[in-house]
């Protein structure tokens, strides 16, 4: 007898906490939104947000913007990425980081992913060489990171600087150390389906003074670049503060609000969705046509999402195990579709960019699922999701949709 129907929504998030609701209040009702109006002797809540998340992240300075896509373009430009320029970035990622390289300019290099859905160290190491590029954006997609002590080696050897997209790993760990503390800069997203919920919003890291400096007037600072806490000091600002354009792309004080309450809670959350992920990944790794992709020692990652492949299933398969999951309330995202589909894309549907021949990444991609995994789930909630995704497939493979 099937089991009852999942109800729950893929896409609702926990109500934000009431103290976030009371800042955000009193940001309103001060009517002073806008991160550079404050009354005498008042820090704002975009500069506090941005003290506190670099507290938290352990980076010198950090800067709060409009969004994550944000984030990536000022690092790029606050790098010196100039148009025409290579920039090498995972294959398999989401459409704003090769959205990010295109906005300034410049030309994306993809690079193959393996099995284990993270970038191809092998093939990173081939492109830095035939592409003469000098950046890489680095794209954690989906919260799996790479061997990050032997790309670290590469990008020394090939004298390649690293820009970390944390979209998916605000507050996971390589070896003990953050995400986004291994490269020139970082970014992160609060964009609502993210760790952090503004509903649109950014972070930027980073330990060096000249690029935060560049990064800052970039964002929109004008002169009132003193007013930021977790900045360089003025005379960072000296060189740059003429020759650098205005890009508009603050946060404002109404999103900080919203944010610095949820920060304080940050690490419950990580071991909320940990718990939910780990217990979905224990019972569908268990189905023999299921191919769970390795999680290293080393790695201690964030699973607000799971990914998991089913490489016995053509792409008829596929479809046919979306529409089953579908009819029992499991809303499951396939990235070898053919076309994109909500937030789901693959590199094949960037016409913005040069075709790549991506034959591994192909192969990867074609069998590929992904969940959410809000926090609104209950442990139940996942036994009910998983027998239920597991049910669809076993009709798939009976019904011989391989």
């Amino acid at each position: 007898m099937r089991p009852p129907r999942f109800t729950g929504s893929f896409t609702q998030q926990l109500p934000l906490p009431e103290d976030a609701i009371a800042a955000a209040e009193a940001v309103m009702r001060s009517g002073r939104l806008h991160r550079y109006n404050v009354a005498p002797g008042e820090v704002s809540e975009a500069a506090r947000l941005e003290e506190e998340f670099a507290r938290w992240q352990g980076a010198r300075y950090c800067l709060a913007l409009a969004s994550g896509g944000q984030a990536m373009q000022i690092a790029l430009r606050a790098a010196g990425v100039m148009p025409g320029e290579r920039v090498l970035t995972n294959a398999f990622t989401l459409a704003p980081v090769p959205g990010a390289i295109a906005a300034v300019g410049a030309v994306p290099v993809l690079v193959e992913t393996t099995d284990d859905l993270v970038i191809d160290l092998d093939d990173l190491s081939s492109k830095a060489t035939a592409s003469g590029a000098t950046v890489l954006l680095l794209s954690h997609m989906r919260g799996h990171i790479c061997d990050m002590d032997k790309l670290t080696a590469l990008a020394i050897a090939h004298r390649l600087r690293v820009i970390e997209d944390c979209a998916h790993t605000m507050g996971a760990r390589w070896n003990g150390r953050r995400s986004g503390a291994f490269g020139l800069a970082a970014c992160f997203s609060t964009q609502t389906y993210k760790h952090l919920n503004s509903g649109e919003g950014g972070l930027l890291t980073s330990d060096d003074a000249d690029l935060m400096a560049r990064a800052v007037l970039l964002s929109g600072s004008y002169m009132l670049y003193e007013r930021h806490g977790a900045a360089p000091s003025a005379e960072a600002f000296a060189q740059v503060r003429l020759d650098t354009p205005n890009m508009s792309a603050r946060m404002d004080n109404l999103r900080a609000a919203l944010l610095r309450p949820q920060l304080a809670r940050i690490e419950d959350s990580l071991a909320g969705w940990n718990a939910r992920h780990d217990h979905l990944a224990s019972l569908l790794a268990a189905h023999p046509a299921v191919q769970m992709p390795a999680r290293p020692p080393q790695e201690s990652y964030v699973g607000s999402s799971i990914q998991f492949r089913v490489p016995a299933l053509s792409a008829g398969g596929c479809t046919a195990l979306l529409a089953a999951a579908a009819g029992r309330g499991v809303e499951l995202k396939w990235f070898g579709a053919a076309e994109p589909v909500g937030f789901t894309s693959a590199h094949t549907s960037w016409r913005y960019i040069a075709r790549h021949e991506l034959p591994q990444t192909e192969r990867v991609l074609a069998t590929l699922f992904d969940m959410r995994i809000p926090l609104t789930f209950l442990l139940e909630d996942c036994d009910l999701i998983a027998t239920h995704i597991l049910g669809a497939l076993d009709e798939t493979l009976a019904e011989g949709t391989r």
